[in-house]
């Protein structure tokens, strides 16, 4: 049977996403979030993958480099480095963005407080960029309101005119997975960041980083804008543990925010996708006044997407290793017999403790389960090396459905992501068709889309270490997975044999399949996963439900 025939179900744990609207994209009552404050979706927009940081850092220094006294510079990050440089001749980021606040611009910037050096996270980094940027005229908060054992995950920065001009180049955003950090400046080939930070050894002295994002002209910029205003003006105090204020104090930080300018008109439509901004924020005491009850638009929109797949879904993931996120994945493959699932993701952790190996392996091994149960030999994961036959880090989040929809954000594919720290997913669908055989893999009259087909070739490219273009075997949804695995098996051959003879082209290698130990082990581990490394941010009758 043709899986295009097959009735459209949506899984129960999804909470009952139904009724009309765009067949793809959430409608208003679908992301449900009634103090959302951005619209479900804008049309006419310019998007454009910039995939690893060497494509995305150049683009935001030239972004940062137009700003001048007629515009506004507002970002949210994770972790950023002052000094991590977004060329090879400079400037660094803490420069770049210094530089524009002196020239008149106005500066904004949210970062997450984080935790201490000594526990493998980058507080001092985010201080000392909070305090340049301060210094320069800007201003940039160390944002600690999030539910306990959370973080701010978000990572985009936009760029607009005060008038909605947006100056030389016009109003633009860039929303992804990539960080202004130390280690993101990795280009295809993969030889890694020179400005490195502590990382697992086994990714050697420079680790090598695969990453993506996504810069949008047109009128989504506004929607990334609203995301930014609605963090910035949050009540709540930047942080409730008085550990953090004092210090704050002695330093010189800013402790409430400056008001914005008015918001200006948004910019006019610049291309053919549409594109939907899905969010995570957890339940919060004292209550996000953008999210009452939390936002879990994340994991609804991939419900709602994976609902409707046929032929193919494509991810790269950092982890993807939550049973609750597997489950959406392994009804997808249990209702459509044609549908195949092929996952990048590490080799390696990022961290060596006792419990960071164990937990990673309790989760991801639990969710594979799931996921190859469902859809046995339909079923692909890889991870990645570059040419010296090191592990390349994915740390990517990414998902193509069909070649219809594309999803690229902060957002992993954990229970963490999807209810518990704040996330910035775009999800992208685009107007122009790809005529390129199969016209519609999908089946259902959708079309193969430009944007949707292009980023999953272009990924696909990079890791068989193919030209543009060399991509006839990738197209069909039915040979792209086969292709991908007698590439990673002829490479795996070659390790095998001890590295003789002339190295197979290609990045891609079969993933392990570890075992995470004993009973006893997984008993010790399961705590420390669920309160620490994969928590839940819903309401209990959410949770109890199994519904996001």
């Amino acid at each position: 049977m043709r899986a295009a025939t097959l009735p459209r179900r949506e899984p129960r744990w999804t909470g009952g996403l139904r009724g009309g609207g765009h067949p793809w994209l959430l409608t208003d009552e679908q992301r449900g979030n009634d103090a959302a404050g951005v619209p479900a979706w804008s049309g006419g927009n310019d998007v454009r993958a910039l995939v690893d940081g060497r494509a995305y850092l150049p683009a935001l220094a030239q972004a940062l480099a137009g700003a001048g006294p007629d515009d506004a510079v507002l970002f949210a990050g994770w972790r950023a480095d002052p000094d991590e440089l977004l060329d090879d001749g400079g400037p660094s980021i803490g420069a770049a963005l210094a530089g524009a606040a002196t020239r008149g611009a106005v500066v904004r910037g949210l970062l997450w407080r984080s935790h201490s050096e000594l526990l493998g996270y980058s507080h001092r980094a985010n201080r000392d960029l909070a305090r340049a940027v301060t210094a320069a005229g800007g201003q940039v908060l160390l944002d600690h309101r999030v539910r306990a054992m959370g973080s701010h995950h978000q990572k985009f920065v936009v760029r607009t005119g005060l008038d909605g001009g947006g100056g030389p180049g016009g109003a633009v955003a860039f929303v992804g997975g990539i960080d202004t950090a130390r280690g993101r400046r990795d280009g295809g080939a993969h030889p890694g960041d020179r400005q490195t930070r502590p990382f697992s050894a086994v990714y050697g002295p420079t680790p090598a980083w695969h990453d993506v994002q996504l810069r949008l002209r047109g009128p989504a910029v506004r929607d990334v804008e609203a995301v930014f205003r609605q963090r910035w003006a949050d009540p709540a105090r930047l942080t409730r543990w008085p550990w953090h204020t004092v210090p704050d104090r002695i330093g010189g930080l800013p402790r409430a925010a400056r008001p914005l300018p008015a918001t200006a008109p948004p910019p006019a439509p610049a291309g053919t996708c549409a594109v939907q901004l899905l969010c995570s924020y957890p339940r919060r005491r004292p209550a996000y006044p953008f999210a009452p009850r939390g936002e879990r638009s994340v994991a609804r929109g991939y419900a709602k997407a994976l609902a409707r797949a046929c032929r193919l879904v494509y991810v790269e993931d950092q982890y993807l290793w939550s049973p609750d996120v597997a489950r959406i994945f392994a009804a997808a493959l249990r209702r459509a017999p044609e549908l195949r699932l092929i996952a990048v993701v590490p080799r390696y952790v990022d961290r060596e403790g006792r419990f960071d190996f164990a937990a990673s392996l309790l989760g991801q091994n639990s969710a594979w389960r799931t996921v190859v149960e469902a859809g046995g030999d339909r079923v692909h994961l890889f991870d990645l090396e570059n040419g010296a036959a090191r592990p390349v880090y994915v740390h990517a989040k990414v998902c193509v459905v069909d070649d219809v929809w594309a999803a690229v954000g902060s957002a992993n594919l954990n229970r963490r992501s999807w209810t518990h720290d704040s996330e910035l997913t775009a999800a992208v669908l685009d107007e122009q068709l790809d005529g390129r055989e199969p016209v519609d893999p999908g089946g259902l009259g959708d079309g193969a889309r430009a944007f949707a087909r292009e980023l999953r070739l272009a990924l696909m490219r990079e890791h068989l270490d193919r030209a543009e273009g060399e991509d006839a075997d990738l197209l069909d949804p039915d040979r792209a997975g086969p292709a991908m695995r007698r590439a990673a098996e002829e490479l795996d051959a070659w390790h095998a044999a001890g590295g003789v003879g002339p190295r197979p082209r290609g990045r891609l290698r079969s993933h392990p399949r570890r075992t995470g130990g004993g009973t006893l082990r997984r008993w010790l581990t399961t705590p420390v996963y669920d309160l620490a490394y994969d928590p839940d941010g819903r309401p209990w009758p959410m949770r109890l439900g199994r519904r996001f």
